[in-house]
This record gives structure tokens, sequence and C-alpha cells, in this order.
């Protein structure tokens, strides 16, 4: 059922998200506990702020009002994904070229399945990432199929 749920709200935003110039990131439908948690996640190039976030929430609640897709009480949350917001599909790692990245992959590649470097490259066959290992910097390229999550990562200097 949670997969109908976040693809029938990922088409009630399309047209709320267009007015606004506001693109969609990602859309959770989670049971946490006893409760269950309808998660959007909202995003533009400058970034979103919290009027964004609460006029979106307001007109997406209106049209879940008129369709009630779901049958059962839910909280309803929309938000920024935040600095290390996560990579999603073909234009969110062609964004992240040049950017710093965590990505962990489904089995164990020269040993590891955790990655953290810059992004040099996408193609929707692979990723090449530069990481550095203790003092050395080292390329690094992962195939698509094998990436379980991936997003930005926020770096300390």
């Amino acid at each position: 059922m949670s997969q109908k749920v976040t693809d029938l709200v990922a088409e009630l935003l399309t047209d709320i998200l267009e007015k606004h110039q506001l693109e969609l990131v990602d859309v959770e439908y989670v049971k946490e506990g006893k409760n269950w948690f309808l998660r959007v996640f909202i995003d533009k190039d400058a970034g979103v702020d919290i009027e964004e976030c609460s006029v979106v929430s307001e007109q997406l609640s209106e049209k879940l009002d008129e369709t009630d897709p779901i049958p059962h009480v839910y909280f309803l949350e929309v938000s920024s994904p935040g600095a290390e917001r996560p990579l999603k599909n073909e234009k969110d790692f062609l964004k992240s070229i040049g950017k710093h990245v965590n990505v962990k992959t489904y089995e164990p590649i020269e040993g590891s399945k955790e990655f953290e470097g810059t992004m040099l490259s996408y193609d929707p066959t692979e990723i090449k990432l530069s990481i550095k290992i203790k003092t050395r910097t080292k390329e690094i390229t992962i195939p698509t199929e094998k990436v379980a999550k991936a997003r930005l990562a926020v770096t300390f200097s």
C-alpha cells in the first residue's frame, strides 16, 4: 500500500510544485511505532524555506482531503531534504558531479560497502568517485546497479 500512496502523492504534488517552481525530492509513507507518517521532501536550487513548506503542506493537505487515499490517521510533514540530500534519480546524480557524496552499496566493492568522496562522473551504468584513504587519493568506479543509497555529504574543513 505504501508504494501506491507515495505514487499518488507524487502525482498530486505535480501541479502544486510546478506553480511554486519547486522540485520533488522524495515521498515517504512509513509507520514508526504506532503512528503513520507521510513525509514530502521538496527543494529548489536556492533551497526552500519554512514558508514554502507550509504553503505546499496546506495545498497538498486539501488535495489529500479530496481524494482521501489513506484510510487511517497519519501525520503530514513537508520539509527540505537538508544538507545531506538523497540522490534518487539521474538528475540528482548529474547535479552532484564535483560535490562530496556518500554512497552505500548492496555488496562490497574492493572490500567496502560505503564510500565517501568527490563525484567525478556519472552515467546510467556507473559512478566514479575520488576517495581519500589516509594520505592518498584513489579513484573508484561503482556500478549503479550496486548502489543501495546515495546522498550529498557534508564535509568539515
